[in-house]
């Protein structure tokens, strides 16, 4: 079995592909999983972290207006698909998986030239123009969001990673807490804007520290690297960690009794695996994609939703404080979050993929 998967430029494109990846190799060691990319994105960091081999293309981003540049894409496209034509050569991939992104373009229009199957795996409620293209290539295509709307689309879910998925959160708890300086008797809050972190997230949390505290709740904030300002002083007393970056993010949700944060898809997607309820911030630019992805987790009951500009220290001390220290309304959200989780969805677009190989390579 020989996959190729385009999935680059940010998070939400490569971490599904690669938690398929996994799943790929876990139901055949043997499977050869190659990742495509290019060099603009997180890929050239994030897939060789995680062992897998990466091919590079050009990057052909589309001008969003009508500019001088527009007229460079064709000649651009023509070059990145026939760079993925040869990875897919080098390869021997007999399938292709997009998820989106600059990478996808070329190549589902290399795999259509090469004919390859194609599988599509769509992330959010809005497709981008890339998989809007290859879902005209193929029958094969997955969402992971139930309202997205694309041409054959069959709702899964989003993968994530196994650590996520198959997390006890309630289990170990005590020992994540532990691991990050947090008492176990106290209810803890996780705030992070992303791996960047979030200056408007930062500064609200911040401004609440002194009210959090006398409250009894505890903070885990994920400042981000880039982040100018200086975190309060822990208190012995009512702990606050802050952190640039978390690489075990299981253990931060496992710490957890509810979040501060964006509402990216991959976000989304784990934070209700896990039965994390959350005070989801949608970034305040961009297609209102990020208010799609949280609204059905908000409707059923399993977070809240704010506006970046509604978010300040006194939204924090008025409306998310008295919620953070009534436990019973804390485990109703959190039972609400998870019925909505889609912990599997790795398995299944693997299991989607292999059939689709079987059918067109019965001897793979």
């Amino acid at each position: 079995m020989r996959v190729l998967l385009a999935g680059g430029g940010s998070a939400g494109h490569i971490e599904p592909a690669l938690a398929l990846a996994d799943a790929l190799r876990r139901i055949d060691s043997g499977a050869e999983v190659t990742c495509l990319g290019t060099e603009r994105g997180l890929e050239t960091r994030l897939i060789p972290l995680r062992g897998y081999p990466l091919e590079l293309i050009p990057a052909v981003p589309m001008p969003r207006s009508v500019t001088p540049k527009l007229l460079t894409v064709p000649g651009r496209l023509a070059g990145a698909v026939n760079a993925a034509a040869a990875a897919i050569d080098r390869t021997r991939a007999q399938v292709l998986v997009g998820f989106g992104g600059y990478v996808a373009t070329p190549a589902y229009l290399a795999a259509r030239r090469r004919k390859i199957p194609i599988v599509v795996h769509e992330a959010n409620p809005k497709p981008g123009l890339a998989n809007r293209l290859g879902a005209r290539f193929t029958t094969h295509v997955f969402t992971g969001h139930p309202d997205t709307q694309l041409r054959n689309g069959t709702y899964i879910g989003i993968p994530i990673r196994r650590e996520i998925a198959d997390l006890d959160r309630l289990g170990l708890g005590d020992k994540a807490r532990t691991h990050f300086g947090l008492r176990p008797d106290l209810p803890v809050l996780l705030v992070t804007g992303g791996s960047q972190g979030a200056r408007s997230l930062n500064d609200a949390v911040f401004g609440a520290a002194g009210w959090l505290r006398e409250a009894g709740v505890q903070v885990l904030h994920i400042i981000g690297p880039r982040n100018g300002h200086e975190a309060p002083v822990a208190s012995s007393g009512v702990p606050y960690v802050a952190m640039t970056y978390i690489d075990r993010m299981d253990l931060a949700y496992a710490a957890a009794d509810f979040a501060l944060c964006r509402a990216g898809a991959m976000t989304c997607a784990e934070l209700t695996a896990v039965g994390l309820p959350a005070a989801y911030v949608p970034l305040p630019i961009g297609n209102g994609e990020q208010r799609l992805n949280a609204l059905p987790i908000v409707q059923r009951g399993g977070g809240m939703l704010v506006t970046d500009a509604d978010l300040t220290a006194e939204w924090i001390r008025d409306t998310l404080l008295p919620v953070l220290v009534n436990i019973d309304q804390v485990a109703d959200m959190s039972e609400a979050a998870h019925s909505l989780g889609r912990g599997d969805a790795d398995r299944w677009l693997a299991e989607a993929v292999i059939t689709v190989l079987n059918e067109t390579n019965p001897d793979a």
